[in-house]
C-alpha cells in the first residue's frame, strides 16, 4: 500500500489519492467517485443461447421457462454482490474469487492492480451510508505495494478511534474523510498474512456524528486475488 509527510499512513494515502465512494452494483451501472480514481459500469450480459433457442416456443413456453432463470438470477443478486466491471482508477476487472476482485489500470506508463472486496453485513443496519470498499494494492512506479486501504462510505471522526480485526489480531486505523489506513504501514505485511489466514475482517469506526459503526468483510477468495493482483504488477 506510499508517501506525504503528516503520519506515514496519511503520507502514502494522500499521495495516492483521497478516496469516496458512490457505487451502485448489480444490473445497472457502477461508479466509484474519488479524486484520483474512478470506476466506470458494468456491461449488460450478453444473451445465452437458451435465450435465443426460445423465440422458437410459443409465449407462454417462453414465460415459463424464464420464470425460474429469472428468480435463481435475482435471488443469487440478493445474496452476494456482483463485482463491478471496473473499479478506482478506472481499472477493469480481470477477474473474480470469492467475494474478491481483482482491477488492473493503467496511467501512461504506470500499472495499478489491486484485490477488491465490499463488506457483508453492516452495523447498525438502520443507518444510511454510502457504499464500502476494502482493497490492497499494488503501484510499481511508485514502489508500493501491500497499501491496505478502505472506503468507509461515511465520514469519520478525525483522529477518531478505528481499527481493523481479523481474528485475534487487530491493526489501528487512520481516517481521513471517509477514507483509511493502517496507522503503522510498518503492519501491512502483517495485515495481509492475517487476512491471508482468516475468514472475515471487523472494521469498526465512528462516524463525524459519533456513531459506532462496524463493517463486516469476508476474506474467502482474498489469498488468490491477492496472488493475481501481484502477478498482474509484476511485484
Amino acid at each position: 500500500m506510499s508517501a506525504l509527510m503528516i503520519t506515514p499512513s496519511l503520507q502514502r494515502g494522500l499521495a495516492a489519492g483521497i478516496l469516496s465512494a458512490t457505487l451502485v452494483i448489480g444490473t445497472g451501472p457502477a461508479a466509484l467517485a474519488q479524486s484520483q480514481r474512478s470506476t466506470g459500469q458494468k456491461p449488460a450480459a450478453k444473451p445465452t443461447a437458451a435465450a435465443t433457442s426460445s423465440k422458437a416456443k410459443p409465449a407462454r413456453d417462453r414465460a415459463a421457462s424464464s420464470a425460474k432463470p429469472a428468480a435463481a438470477a435475482a435471488a443469487a443478486a440478493a445474496a452476494k454482490p456482483a463485482q463491478a466491471a471496473t473499479g478506482p482508477g478506472g481499472a477493469s476487472l480481470v477477474s473474480s474469487h470469492g467475494d474478491w476482485g481483482v482491477y488492473t489500470a493503467q496511467t501512461g506508463r504506470s500499472k495499478i492492480c489491486y484485490a477488491l472486496s465490499q463488506p457483508q453485513e453492516r452495523l447498525p443496519k438502520n443507518l444510511n451510508r454510502d457504499p464500502a470498499y476494502l482493497f490492497v494494492s499494488f503501484r510499481p512506479a511508485e514502489n508500493v505495494k501491500n497499501e491496505v486501504a478502505l472506503v468507509l462510505g461515511f465520514p469519520a471522526k478525525e483522529n477518531g478511534p478505528a481499527s481493523a480485526s481479523i481474528g485475534s489480531a487487530s491493526y489501528d486505523l487512520v481516517t481521513k474523510a471517509s477514507n483509511a489506513w493502517l496507522k503503522n504501514p510498518a503492519e501491512e505485511g502483517q495485515a495481509i498474512t492475517s487476512m491471508a489466514r482468516g475468514q472475515t475482517m471487523l472494521v469498526k469506526t465512528l462516524s463525524a456524528r459519533g456513531s459506532s459503526l462496524t463493517d463486516r468483510y469476508s476474506l474467502s477468495g482474498f489469498t488468490k486475488a491477492l496472488e493475481q493482483a501481484r502477478r498482474e504488477c509484476g511485484v
